[in-house]
Order: C-alpha cells, then sequence, then structure tokens
C-alpha cells in the first residue's frame, strides 16, 4: 500500500465533463469540494494518533493510507483551480468546508465540549471510519459505472475517480483497524463506532446536496436556468451516471454489525486491476523507473 505520484492534464477537461449531464456531473464534482481539505484532516488525525499504534504491521499500513490520502488532497485540489479557470469559483464554499474539519473537528472538541484530548482524538478517529464507510462504497461503484464510459465522459476525470476509487478499496480496512486499535475496550467502542456513523452519515448528505446546489447556482454556463432536484439526480441514477440511494445506505446496517469489517466491502482485486491499468498510475509507475 504506496501512495502512487500520479498527475492529471486537464487543459481538454470541459466543465460539464459528462456530456449534458450537468447534475450528474456536479452531483459527483463536490468530491473535489470536500475531500481537499477532508483528506488533509484524515492524515493530521492519523499523524496525531500514530504514537499510539503499538503493531508493526497496522502502523506501516498507516503510512501508506496517509501517503495516499494525501496525494489526493492535491490532486482534487487541482481540480479546483481547473475549475476556477473556467469561471466556477469554489472558494466560498471551500472556506467553509475547512472551517468543519479545521475548527468543528479540529484539535479540540467544538462548543467547549467537555472532552479530554484523548478521547476526543478516539472520536475524531471514528468519524474517518465512518466517512471511509462511504469512500469505499463509493469507490466500488465508479470502478464498476460502465454507464460513465458510454455517456463518454471526460476520460481524464474518470482516470482520476478510478483511480481515487481504488486506492479507497484498497486501504478501505485502514481507518476501521486503526480505531479497533485506539478505541479502548467494548462495549464502549462499539457505540462510539455507531454513534459518530449516526452523525456522519447525515451530515455528509447534507453537504452533498448544498455542495451540488452551490456548483449549479455558480456554473457560468447554466447561467441560472437549471436548479438541483431530486428529480434530476434520480433520472442520473436510473442511467447509472450516479450511485442508487439503496446501494448508499445499504452501507449503514452492514457497518452497524458487531461483526463488520471493511474487508467485506467492495472487490479488491477489481481495484488492483484498474490500478495495474490506469494510465495515471502507470505513468506515475514508469517515471519512477
Amino acid at each position: 500500500m504506496v501512495p502512487r505520484r500520479v498527475s492529471f492534464d486537464w487543459h481538454a477537461t470541459p466543465l460539464h465533463w459528462i456530456p449534458d449531464e450537468p447534475t450528474a456531473t456536479h452531483v459527483i464534482n463536490v468530491l473535489h469540494l470536500l475531500l481537499p481539505a477532508g483528506e488533509r484532516w484524515f492524515v493530521k488525525v492519523f499523524k496525531e494518533a500514530l504514537p499510539l499504534v503499538t503493531d508493526p504491521e497496522l502502523a506501516k499500513d498507516v503510512k501508506g493510507f496517509m501517503g495516499q490520502e494525501a496525494t489526493h488532497s492535491v490532486q482534487h485540489a487541482y481540480v479546483l483551480d481547473h475549475l476556477a479557470e473556467q469561471r466556477l469559483d469554489t472558494a466560498e464554499f471551500t472556506r467553509r468546508v475547512d472551517f468543519i474539519f479545521e475548527h468543528l473537528l479540529g484539535d479540540r472538541p467544538p462548543w467547549r465540549i467537555p472532552l479530554p484530548a484523548g478521547r476526543w482524538l478516539l472520536y475524531r478517529l471514528a468519524f474517518v471510519a465512518a466517512i471511509e464507510q462511504f469512500t469505499a462504497v463509493l469507490g466500488d461503484w465508479v470502478l464498476r459505472a460502465e454507464a460513465l464510459d458510454s455517456a463518454a465522459a471526460d476520460p481524464v476525470m474518470l482516470d482520476l475517480l478510478r483511480w481515487h476509487g481504488a486506492e479507497e478499496v484498497e486501504h478501505r480496512a485502514v481507518a476501521f483497524d486503526m480505531y479497533q486499535h485506539c478505541g479502548g475496550g467494548e462495549p464502549l467502542r462499539y457505540v462510539r463506532r455507531v454513534g459518530t456513523m449516526c452523525v456522519t452519515a447525515p451530515v455528509l448528505l447534507w453537504m452533498w446536496v448544498w455542495g451540488t446546489r452551490y456548483l449549479i447556482r455558480h456554473d457560468p454556463r447554466l447561467a441560472g436556468s437549471l436548479r438541483y432536484s431530486r428529480r434530476a439526480h434520480n433520472a442520473a441514477v436510473a442511467k447509472g451516471l450516479l450511485p442508487a440511494w439503496g446501494e448508499l445506505g445499504a452501507a449503514l446496517p452492514r457497518y452497524f454489525r458487531r461483526s463488520y469489517h471493511p474487508s467485506q466491502e467492495a472487490s479488491l482485486s477489481r481495484a488492483v486491476g484498474y490500478l495495474a491499468a490506469s494510465p495515471a498510475a502507470r505513468a506515475a509507475r514508469e517515471g519512477e523507473r
């Protein structure tokens, strides 16, 4: 599990990189709004918790995870630059995302909640594990989403999403194992795991809808002619351009099982196969030789 130093050339990628599908395009584009700050935060939390890890193999996996997530953050930030070049400025939204990760989920509990630093760190690790449940599910979906190819989606954007998705599947168990290793004894560890997911799922949904509305409202090509709607979203789902609500929702009861482990999620062989074929990952390997 190593970071792949990929790069992408965005000069030919259109603003609506799924042709004639602005809603599907911007629902997926929300990833670029959330991930630069979110994945920087993952790395910061794991770096803080790394001294608590006593298992050498887990420590090695955690360092690989941190390297991959740092690379993801950088590459999605480049997409924000590309959107800005096409007159879709995301700075107003990303400042609010930064506030969530840097202050509400920062080094100290928000609103002066009286939690010792060590216990707050465990909650933050549990939040990372909960988020990683969804990134694994989304990663596996995009690797299977042949409808994106049929819709003539931009190949560079598809490679970014599938490279990232494949690495999310590759390291899908690390955050969970990190939390389980550091999170103390049962039943409190399990209760904290469930509780943080009960917060994470609705907040992610809210942020996704908020982000999609922002992107559509500020899209210079749309010029206010379109609004985000559940109907348009569901139409894109029916075409296979977005994951089904049921597929996302089913991730919750699996996570709530006491016996759950993320190794049960997604297809590692599919992910490894894509990482072997990805144009960006291949170029990165050749550049290291």
